[in-house]
């Protein structure tokens, strides 16, 4: 393991690590409370696109979390940062819902149907195929492709549905084009995180139960990196991987004691 650093500010993973099933995780809710109590930085980070701040922290205190809706951030939000920094004021052809929209939206962006500047693709619940061949005459034509996250699928009751990444590979197929995804596993997401509650990476740490999202992204942008092992990833599958995170800890409530 990693010599041991002092955080300062936290970033963590929604899903996993805070809630499951939308049912808190045990020492969630503490951990939450304690560090609004410090004063410290915090970011909860969701791949999914979907929801606005508000929204997601709506759905938080309902699973008895109270996280403000300043400290919540999403690929959507990291793909319209992303995109004010590349061509401010820009216009773009969207597949997805209120939280991407919202996010472009507030930076300045023009959504338009007609020689948009990219074609920026997110999570939706109800994907049109009408929209998706829309998108790909578009890519087609010279529209630069975007995607908020490489997720190939997301979870419901019923079982798994095609996500971000399933349809991106799509699009792609039809065209030729590649996506950029701005989420994780890319460390864009993480870097744009920390600029947000202006943290820096070697004095902070990120909180996940993926590997190959959130552990990857978080060692790829030089910070802290603990797997929780309350969501998709278990103590053995961890080892298969070429990379360690710096810590495995049973849950976030291992990592309450540690922050005063």
């Amino acid at each position: 393991m990693t010599k041991k650093r002092e955080i300062k500010s936290w970033l963590m993973d929604m899903d996993g690590v805070l809630v499951r099933e939308e049912h808190p995780i045990p020492g969630a809710a503490e951990f939450i409370a304690r560090l609004g109590e410090l004063g410290l930085p915090f970011l909860v980070l969701t791949n999914n696109s979907i929801y606005t701040r508000r929204d997601l922290a709506a759905r938080l205190a309902l699973s008895g979390l109270t996280v403000p809706e300043d400290s919540i951030w999403t690929s959507a939000l990291a793909t319209a940062d992303f995109l004010d920094d590349q061509r401010p004021g820009g216009t773009a052809f969207v597949i997805g819902e209120s939280g991407l929209t919202t996010a472009l939206h507030a930076a300045g962006y023009t959504l338009t149907e007609r020689d948009p500047d990219y074609v920026v693709l997110g999570e939706t619940r109800t994907y049109s195929f009408e929209r998706i061949s829309q998108a790909i005459r578009l890519v087609v034509a010279g529209a630069r492709f975007i995607a908020t996250n490489p997720d190939p699928t997301g979870p419901t009751p019923d079982g798994p549905l095609p996500a971000t990444g399933s349809v991106a590979a799509l699009i792609s197929r039809a065209t030729g084009v590649a996506p950029y995804f701005v989420g994780k596993p890319n460390p864009l997401m993480m870097r744009s995180a920390l600029n947000a509650i202006d943290a820096h990476s070697e004095t902070s740490a990120m909180v996940g139960d993926r590997m190959e999202t959130d552990v990857v992204s978080g060692l790829e942008a030089g910070m802290h990196t603990v797997l929780v092992l309350t969501g998709s990833t278990q103590r053995e599958e961890a080892e298969r991987f070429p990379f360690r995170p710096s810590r495995i800890v049973d849950s976030i409530a291992d990592l309450l004691p540690e922050i005063g």
